[in-house]
């Protein structure tokens, strides 16, 4: 009969609410999951460009029979070197670890439109300088960190546009750019420094203990891998402003501490709450990917042993790395 046919309606009000609900908690359930899956892939990448870089490090040794400098300098300047920083006694070329490894990286091609008979800041090598590679960029990094950045003076005036890098090399526990020294042999106890021509039969704490490279992420400072200038200073983010600015050699340099001048003594660890620029920092929850000097790859917690970490930092003082 007419009067007893039922007729379809829609979902109430009150349904249609349940159902968003639900809705939203699946996706407050999912939302993490999806979330660790793109960092585990991002940390994967970071984990591969390291290891590129550890086959760079031992064909350059493999040709060179040393491993790449941190960073060239000419002791005294001179000429296109310009005059030393007073502060630093850094003068050019300035060419950096991540230039000097570019024909063992399959960048032989940019690697050949640098004039390097001009320092790395020199107008002939701008072009090539700002040239961002993926292969020295961390994915877990956030912002734009394929665009170039200003690399100034402790005054703020422009020196040179280069590249970012999300890595940079070891120089040790002390920070020898801190001491006004032609040549950091004595200082800088890591494998990678100023003019280091530091040898893998020199490293006698062992490769598979000391770390050569590992990861410092824009959101607390600005790194390159093309060259240092004399005169350039490395400031935090403002973020991190509590911390103070350092100078140029931290553009690609870190060290762990202690200081032989810090009083009290302090260690910087993956992470640190000091946030100082020159120590390795990582936008990895919990720690960062380091490079030991066997080429291998280790992620290291921020929480670890803090003298463990000093110890991983230097090449030859027979300091123990406990289990890492």
């Amino acid at each position: 009969m007419k009067g007893n046919r039922r007729h379809c309606c829609g979902l109430t009000l009150v349904e249609l609410l349940v159902v968003i609900a639900i809705i939203g908690i699946l996706v407050a359930l999912l939302l993490p999951a999806v979330q660790s899956a793109r960092e585990s892939a991002r940390r994967t990448q970071c984990t591969n460009n390291l290891k590129q870089i550890g086959l760079a490090f031992h064909n350059y040794h493999g040709t060179h029979q040393v491993l790449p400098p941190a960073y060239v300098s000419q002791p005294g300047g001179g000429g296109l070197h310009g005059t030393p920083d007073p502060n630093t006694r850094d003068a050019g070329p300035g060419w950096a670890w991540g230039t000097l490894l570019l024909p063992y990286l399959e960048q032989s091609a940019l690697y050949n439109t640098f004039d390097f008979a001009r320092p790395c800041w020199d107008a002939a090598n701008a072009v090539p300088a700002r040239t961002s590679l993926s292969g020295y960029l961390c994915p877990s990094a956030p912002g734009r960190t394929d665009q170039a950045f200003p690399v100034v003076s402790g005054g703020g005036t422009p020196l040179a546009t280069f590249a970012r890098s999300c890595y940079v090399v070891n120089a040790g526990q002390d920070e020898p750019w801190l001491h006004a020294v032609d040549s950091y042999e004595g200082l800088a106890d890591g494998p990678l420094y100023r003019n280091s021509r530091t040898r893998v039969a020199d490293v006698l704490d062992g490769l598979s203990s000391t770390v050569f490279v590992g990861e410092h992420h824009p959101v607390l400072s600005d790194k390159t891998w093309v060259g240092v200038v004399p005169g350039a200073t490395a400031c935090p983010k403002p973020a991190f402003a509590f911390g103070p600015c350092e100078p140029a050699a931290i553009l690609v340099n870190c060290h762990s501490g202690p200081c032989s001048y810090a009083n009290p003594p302090t260690i910087h660890p993956p992470n640190s709450w000091t946030a100082a620029p020159c120590q390795m920092f990582a936008e990895h929850p919990g720690g960062c990917n380091v490079m030991l000097g066997d080429g291998s790859v280790r992620f290291i917690s921020e929480d670890i042993h803090q003298p463990t970490w000093a110890a991983m930092s230097s090449r030859a003082k027979g300091d123990i790395v406990d289990q890492f």
